[in-house]
């Protein structure tokens, strides 16, 4: 793991936690002060050096200087934006050797360790790894000026100085690295919610995908398939009555084109995500009459809307709950027209209760064969109870084999 500041160069490597706590451009400006910092004091104790009264030897005090310098140039200020640990280990060892022997031959010069302190904290990888440098640079700023007291030639203020920026730098240190911390904590926190929510949506799009195919695949077994299965009945009755019965042809032939045309205008219909066409500029109730009357053409079946059960204004629904009701009387026929072999067939529209417990219902019965309606469950019927859950609404389908089926469709009066 690297050092926060170490991250603050550039973007995290592969499998690294969290993400930088300061922009490029930050970071950019803080090692540019560092390089100014370190400049400006290495000059200063240069002058002090060469200028004051030294005490020690200035050969060594300069050469030591010097030494750091270099070590600065080649390794310290490389590391500070690179994640090289040679480099930094190296530029630390050798800046402890230099403080070791500035201390001991001009301790005037000390107030590097300002610096000093600061560069230990800028490369240390983590907070922890500060701690033991700063400890060996304070031990090597603190020997020579401690010796020099032993033997009377020191005041105590100078290694006791030293001591209280010992103290200092560890508590900016760690409490500084400890935010930086924290903050990697929270960009690594920031990142993962990122990542859950970008999967998230991921996986509501898909969901709407499947959910609009399944409304797709509602809306052409409800409309489509079914009036192609018209078309296919119609013509075959047609072909038959053909070379006996030229005017029942004919009649046949005329339904087809009337099918074919409601199939195309709903496919358009389905393609711009309109209404049903039998709901286009009309009610509830006449699109039921126009669906009995044609079913009742097509099979040559008794068929009859019964409406004396709605009461005397016509129900009040939304479209979605109208073409719910619709669709649930144009599946129960079509299932008539494949399966019941009956006779005639009635279509009912009621409404009943008030209130909250009002809602309106489409029966569609039969006097046909029957089923049992717990073996024959059908994929139609499963579609038309999913539409009708939509808008809370539900599907009843009894039947017994031999006793013909009834299909109610309810949907809530709001």
């Amino acid at each position: 793991m690297t050092s926060p500041w170490m991250r603050s160069a550039g973007p995290p490597a592969a499998g690294e936690p969290g993400g930088p706590p300061l922009s490029e451009r930050g970071w950019r400006l803080t090692v540019v002060v560092l390089h100014v910092a370190f400049a400006v004091g290495m000059a200063l104790a240069v002058v002090d050096v060469l200028v004051g009264d030294v005490e020690g030897s200035r050969a060594a005090a300069v050469l030591a200087l010097v030494a750091w310098a270099l070590a600065y140039v080649l390794l310290g200020g490389p590391a500070l934006v690179s994640r090289d640990p040679r480099r930094r280990v190296g530029y630390l060892t050798v800046m402890v050797a230099a403080v070791a022997v500035i201390a001991w031959h001009e301790p005037s010069v000390l107030f590097l360790l300002f610096v000093a302190y600061s560069q230990v904290w800028f490369l240390a990888e983590r907070g922890r790894d500060g701690v033991p440098w700063t400890f060996a640079l304070a031990a090597a700023a603190t020997a020579g000026p401690l010796v020099d007291w032993t033997r009377g030639e020191e005041p105590l203020a100078g290694p006791g100085s030293t001591l209280i920026g010992l103290a200092f730098s560890l508590a900016m240190g760690i409490w500084v690295h400890r935010v930086l911390e924290q903050s990697d904590q929270r960009a690594s926190l920031i990142r993962e919610l990122e990542s859950t929510r970008a999967e998230l949506a991921a996986l509501h799009h898909q969901q709407g995908m499947v959910a609009e195919r399944e409304r797709l695949a509602r809306e052409v077994h409800d409309t489509l398939a079914q009036g192609y299965t018209s078309i296919v009945v119609l013509a075959q009755t047609a072909a038959a009555a053909l070379p006996d019965d030229p005017p029942a042809a004919a009649e046949r032939l005329a339904v087809i084109e009337d099918v074919a045309r409601e199939n195309l205008a709903e496919a358009r219909a389905m393609v711009a995500a309109f209404a049903p066409v039998a709901l286009d500029s009309a009610t509830l109730v006449e699109a039921l009459q126009r669906l009995t009357d044609r079913f009742g053409r097509e099979t040559g079946l008794a068929t009859r809307l019964d409406t004396a059960a709605l009461g005397g204004s016509g129900p009040v629904l939304s479209r979605a709950e109208e073409i719910v009701l619709l669709r649930g009387a144009q599946e129960a026929l079509a299932n008539v027209r494949r399966h019941a072999s009956a006779s005639a067939v009635v279509l009912r529209v009621s409404r009943i209760g008030a209130g909250d417990e009002a809602h309106v219902s489409v029966h569609v019965e039969d006097d046909g064969v029957g089923f049992d309606p717990a073996v024959s469950a059908g994929v139609g019927l499963a579609g038309l109870r999913d539409r009708a859950e939509e808008v809370g609404g539900a599907v009843d389908v009894r039947s017994a084999p031999g006793e013909g089926t009834r299909v109610t469709v309810r949907v809530p009066v709001r």
